[in-house]
């Protein structure tokens, strides 16, 4: 074979490749399929209850909000270490004072009212428990990949490896509901309770969380330019 049959064969050898690739199955019907399949469990959930209809369609938007955004606080505590960005990080606590200011018109809205404020059974003392449980908490979202959400979200899209979390993750829920009253009497119980809006008011709450967030922000930001740069600079 001559020099240049040798080169035109190694031209064509690329698009030889290409024309052997298998052509990409069409998904359309598929995605038809399941919104079909969608709007029947919506309409047989709203036939037995509104509720189970309203949580129903919640949680489908929720689910393709946090696909499509690949929303995960594993990752907005993982890539500032790893990558550098913080893009993650600033879209949780952008998330974090909406919650805020939303949260706190519904609890002061109930106070207004006489009415019981939703969730002060979920005010508990800060203990060393809490630190504990943070420390387990986090080596687990790492080495499974993902957190609470994150892990559903891809279970969703057929990740092996986050089925066997999810299944992990519901047995030590059932573990821990098991033991939680003797972890509250004997370590949790043993802090401290605090509630911002017994301390500086519900607007000065507010106020008080919201700079917090904004100096976390901000924070975030300018450890993104500068691992930017340091990166640019040993490159």
């Amino acid at each position: 074979m001559s020099e240049n049959e040798t080169v035109s064969s190694i031209q064509r050898s690329p698009r030889s490749r290409a024309s052997t690739r298998k052509p990409k199955v069409n998904q359309i019907p598929f995605g038809v399929l399941l919104l079909l399949i969608t709007i029947g469990m919506g309409i047989m959930l709203n036939i037995q209850s509104s509720n189970l209809a309203l949580f129903f369609i919640t949680g489908i938007c929720f689910g393709f909000i946090l696909q499509k955004s690949r929303f995960c606080f594993t990752a907005s505590m993982r890539d500032p270490y790893l990558t550098g960005s913080t893009s993650v990080t600033r879209m949780v606590l952008v998330a974090f004072a909406i919650t805020t200011i939303g949260f706190t018109a519904i609890k002061y809205g109930y106070l207004q009212s006489g009415l019981p404020i939703p969730g002060m059974g979920y005010v508990v003392p800060i203990s060393f428990a809490t630190i504990i449980g943070a420390f387990l908490f986090g080596i687990g979202m790492v080495i499974a990949g993902g957190c609470a959400s994150g892990t559903l979200m891809r279970v969703g899209e057929g990740f092996t490896m986050q089925i066997l979390s999810l299944i992990f993750f519901v047995i030590g829920s059932l573990w821990a509901a098991h033991d939680f009253e003797w972890w509250k009497f004997h370590v949790i119980s043993k802090g401290k309770p605090i509630f911002l809006p017994d301390i500086f008011g519900w607007f000065g709450a507010v106020i008080v969380q919201l700079l917090i967030i904004l100096f976390l922000y901000i924070a975030a930001e300018k450890y993104q330019k500068a691992r930017t740069i340091k990166d640019q600079q040993n490159n």
